[in-house]
Formats: C-alpha cells, sequence, structure tokens
C-alpha cells in the first residue's frame, strides 16, 4: 500500500450529501490523488493526439488500419486471459444509471449483467456520482432495500445467486469532474473519480463475493488509449494488494477509429480484457463528428434508417465478432432500446418482434451476448441466445473465419440507399431538446417517445442536424436543411411541448436552456467536440 504523499483534493462548490463520507474517505481521495498525479498527464496528450487525428482525417477523409502494428494483427499466438467465472456467460446484459430503485431492479432483473452507468445513463451531477457510488456499496453489503415514498412500493434484492454480475463504466477521457480539484486547481479527469472510488471501496468485497471489479471503457478512441486503461489497473491491483489480471475491462468500440484497432486494444489489455461491444448511436456520432467535412458521400440518412444491417453497420459488427473470437474475448452486441407501453399492447407487439429479430441476428452471427434497456426484454433477447448457445455459456468457439472486412467498408455510408428527410429532422429535434432538457435537471436516462434514450441520442440528434445543414441537404419536401429551418422546427417543438405538458411543468423546468444549447451544438459552425461539455456548465450540482 504504500505510495508517494499524494496531492490532497479539494471539494468544490458542492453542497454536503447524505453519507458522503462514506464514500469520500481520507483513504478514497487519497488514491484518486494518485491516480490524478500519475495519469493525468497522458490523458491530457491522448486527448491532444484525438485532435491531431481528426484534422488528418479531415484532410484525407479516409481510415485504414495502421501500418504501425501490422504485426501485432497477424501474429496469431496472443490471447486475452481467460474470463472469470462471473463474466463467463453473459447472453443478456441490462443496462442503467445507479440510482437507488435502478440498482435494485438491473440486480434482479434475470440478466446476467448489469452496466452500472456513470457514463451516458447518468447526468454527472455531483449527487449522482457519489450517491451512485453509495448504492453500489449498500448493494454488495446488502443494506439497499427501501420503500419510494411516492408510490409506496418496496424493493429489496434477491438471494445473491440470483443477482446480475456488475460491470461499472466510468465516464469517458475528455470529463472532468469539477467538484473536485488538485492542490493547483486542477480538476480530476471524471473517469478516475469514477473507476478510483468504486475500485478502492469495492475490489476486496467483490472478490469475497466470488466476483470482481470489472469494467465497461467507454469512448476509447484508440489502443494507446487502452494502454493507458492498462496501466491505471495494473497500478490500482498493486497498491490495494490483489492479483494482477483481477480487473477485467470490457471496452466499447463507439468510435469509428477504435473500429480500426480492435485487435490492438484487446492487446493492450490482454491480462485485464473480457471482450468488446458494439455501441450503436455513439459509433454513427463519431462518423458524423471525424467526417464531417468529408462531403455527400459521408451523410447519414435519419438515425432510425441506419440498421445494424446496413452494410458497413453489418461490416463493423462481423469484424468486431471475429476479432473478438479469434483472441478468446466476448463479442457483446447493441442495445435494445425500446421502453414497453402500459397502455399500448399493439405498440408492444411490434417493437417486440423488432427485438427479437435483432437478438436472433445477433446470435446467429456469433455474439454471446447483448445488451436491452428494460427488464422486460431480458426475456426475449435471453430467448434468442439461449436458442442458439443452449448449455454453453458463450460461442466463442464459432471462429467466424469467413468474415472478411477491408478498411473501406466501414466507411462505405454511400453503401445505403436511405436519404434523410424533413420528418427525421423534426425528430432529431424533438428527441434532442427532450433529452437534454431532462439531462440539466440530473437525469441520463429517459424515455422518449417509447425508447430508453441516453446522452448518445442527444449527439446523434445534434451531429445530423449539423450534418445536413453543413451539407445543403434537400429534403424530400422540396425544403433544405439550413440554419433558418432547425430554428423554425425548434421554435414549433418548444411550442408543442408547452401546450403538452402545461404552463406550470413547462416554467418548472429547463426548456428553453436545452432548446438553446441544442440549437447553439447544432448550429455553431465550430463543432463541439461532444455536447455534454457545454451542458456540463449548465448541469445543477
Amino acid at each position: 500500500m504504500s505510495a508517494p504523499a499524494p496531492s490532497p483534493l479539494a471539494i468544490v462548490d458542492a453542497e454536503p450529501l447524505p453519507r458522503q463520507e462514506e464514500v469520500l474517505t481520507d483513504a478514497a481521495l487519497a488514491f484518486v490523488a494518485e491516480l490524478h498525479r500519475r495519469f493525468t498527464p497522458r490523458r491530457d496528450e491522448l486527448l491532444a493526439r484525438r485532435a491531431e487525428r481528426r484534422a488528418e482525417i479531415a484532410r484525407t477523409s479516409t481510415l485504414d488500419f495502421l501500418p504501425e502494428t501490422a504485426a501485432i494483427r497477424a501474429d496469431d499466438s496472443w490471447k486475452v486471459a481467460p474470463a472469470p467465472a462471473a463474466l463467463n456467460d453473459r447472453r443478456v446484459e441490462i443496462t442503467g444509471p445507479t440510482d437507488r430503485k435502478m440498482t435494485i431492479n438491473a440486480l434482479n432483473s434475470g440478466a446476467k449483467v448489469w452496466l452500472a452507468d456513470f457514463e451516458d445513463a447518468s447526468a454527472p451531477t455531483w449527487e449522482n456520482v457519489v450517491l451512485g457510488q453509495l448504492n453500489l456499496i449498500d448493494a454488495y453489503t446488502r443494506n439497499i432495500d427501501f420503500t419510494d415514498e411516492r408510490t409506496g412500493k418496496s424493493y429489496a434484492l434477491r438471494p445473491d445467486e440470483e443477482l446480475a454480475t456488475v460491470v461499472m463504466r466510468p465516464r469517458g477521457w475528455h470529463l472532468n469532474e469539477r467538484h473536485l480539484a488538485d492542490a493547483d486547481g486542477r480538476q480530476v479527469p471524471g473517469a478516475l473519480v469514477d473507476f478510483g472510488l468504486y475500485f478502492f471501496h469495492n475490489a476486496q468485497r467483490l472478490l469475497d463475493l466470488g466476483k470482481g471489479p470489472y469494467f465497461y471503457l467507454p469512448k476509447t478512441e484508440s489502443h494507446l488509449e487502452a494502454r493507458l486503461w492498462n496501466d491505471v489497473f495494473v497500478f490500482a491491483q498493486d497498491h490495494v494488494g490483489i492479483p494482477q489480471g483481477t480487473i477485467r475491462a470490457t471496452v466499447l468500440i463507439e468510435t469509428i477509429t477504435a473500429a480500426y484497432e480492435m485487435e490492438e486494444i484487446l492487446y493492450e489489455l490482454r491480462d485485464h480484457a473480457s471482450g468488446l461491444n458494439a455501441g450503436r448511436w455513439d459509433y454513427l456520432f463519431s462518423i458524423v463528428k471525424n467526417f464531417r467535412d468529408g462531403g455527400a458521400k459521408f451523410v447519414l440518412p435519419d438515425r432510425n434508417a441506419v440498421t445494424m444491417t446496413a452494410p458497413f453497420m453489418r461490416a463493423y459488427t462481423e469484424l468486431l465478432v471475429r476479432t473478438c473470437h479469434k483472441r478468446g474475448a466476448h463479442a457483446i452486441g447493441g442495445m435494445a432500446a425500446f421502453i414497453p407501453s402500459r397502455k399500448d399492447p399493439e405498440v408492444n407487439k411490434v417493437a417486440f418482434e423488432k427485438v427479437r429479430a435483432d437478438k436472433d441476428r445477433e446470435a446467429n452471427d456469433g455474439f454471446d451476448g447483448s445488451w436491452v434497456a428494460h427488464p422486460d426484454l431480458v426475456p426475449i433477447a435471453m430467448e434468442s441466445f439461449d436458442k442458439v448457445l443452449g448449455d454453453k455459456p458463450n460461442q466463442k468457439d464459432r471462429l467466424r473465419e469467413d468474415v472478411q472486412v477491408a478498411a473501406a467498408d466501414l466507411i462505405a455510408i454511400d453503401s445505403l440507399d436511405a436519404k434523410p428527410t424533413y420528418a427525421g429532422l423534426v425528430n432529431a429535434v424533438q428527441v434532442g431538446i427532450r433529452y437534454i432538457e431532462a439531462w440539466l435537471r440530473g437525469l441520463g436516462a429517459v424515455a422518449i417517445f417509447n425508447l430508453m434514450e441516453d446522452a448518445a441520442t442527444a449527439e446523434i440528434s445534434r451531429s445530423q442536424i449539423w450534418q445536413w445543414i453543413n451539407a445543403g441537404v434537400e429534403f424530400e419536401n422540396g425544403d433544405k436543411a439550413t440554419p433558418e429551418l432547425a430554428r423554425k422546427v425548434a421554435a414549433e417543438e418548444l411550442s408543442a411541448i408547452r401546450q403538452e405538458i402545461g404552463e406550470e411543468a413547462f416554467a418548472a423546468g429547463r426548456w428553453q436552456e436545452a432548446h438553446d444549447l441544442l440549437l447553439r451544438v447544432s448550429l455553431d459552425e465550430d463543432y463541439a467536440d461532444f455536447l455534454t461539455l457545454p451542458a456540463y456548465e449548465q448541469l445543477g450540482s
């Protein structure tokens, strides 16, 4: 446990929270401070490298597999470490934030894994950051039973053997935690706060439960970023005195640049890697962000027209399965975001069939598991994977050597026939405003039009508006995508929301701010790398 004396961390502009002293202990903060001292400078260098790479894509409008890592891809001898027992069967994973009710419902859902989310499904208020950690500690010590004051409904955990295995997702490298700063006033990266507090408090506790500290790594853009995470893991395990390889990480391949470095990402994390995941909305957002000056051939149609059967999406998912299984890792499929309606069984029937078809396709393609956003979808996804897996925990023995993906296949956006529509613009504005308003109030997972939306939703919405305007798209009704049209649609939506919810609820919300922020990040000539950066400045404490 010996380490250099860390710089003390100050809690900045944060109201005290109930029981925060159980999370923000001197020892835990000293650990986070040491992570910050050792690893933030490299984080900063890697963020600068992202900008350089983006500039190169703007210049060339192309991407390729890296020549300097060809030897790693060609070497068939290396594999990732074998999966621990608790992560060997991942056929259905449920995702969601770490509020108290969701924690109990997700653990009880019947899914094999719960992605406990401090990232896109959680707006990073200080309350969500700290109390989310407390809820996980309480879950592991079985002190989380509670009664909802509003409904009177009681929530309690099932027996340990029936609970989902937790895989925690910290924030991406680009976000800082404004409420924790070092002696020089520098904010600590949110990723190191989330990881550090969770690992410090729970690593040994999880080992005692027969599991371990498992993580999902979001927004990764290169194998060098994976290398940084690996170095964080090595230091952390030594620091608390648990064996190397105890930590396991699943990396979301949700950026277009990471899609070209899947093998290298697994290689960097090989002692700690447990799989890769196909993250759909962020992946589309990343394509728009990186190729936004690439002209008409990179213009995406409406987001709902880009299904996983689109040729360039198929190339991405099949390459992911082949890469994972070649290296002994789990391949985890994308999200079924549908939220069942309590009022409309016909809507449910149609949606359930779509979910079933999506999960059947993933299971038949060789994925070892997949995501859902709602407990009612767990049995549907489970059935799809049970049909293919039977009693086997996974299908990593399906090597998919029939899959051949060329570099150009991953960015063949123009292989899709669909075009942007006026209805697609309206939907992007509607969903963007409604999601951002909820996020500014501290909600990261929001049901909108029967879909569970998170921050990736808002990113693809504003990115498509930006791209369509800058590409001069003409819609089927003759309207041209312009700033004026976006403002008109946004004003109409704001008026419709006011009518829908009434003056009192409208005034109590943050609707005008959400409207203004969506237009700002959709219309500014300088494209913001992440919507959550300017939004964080407006987020309540």
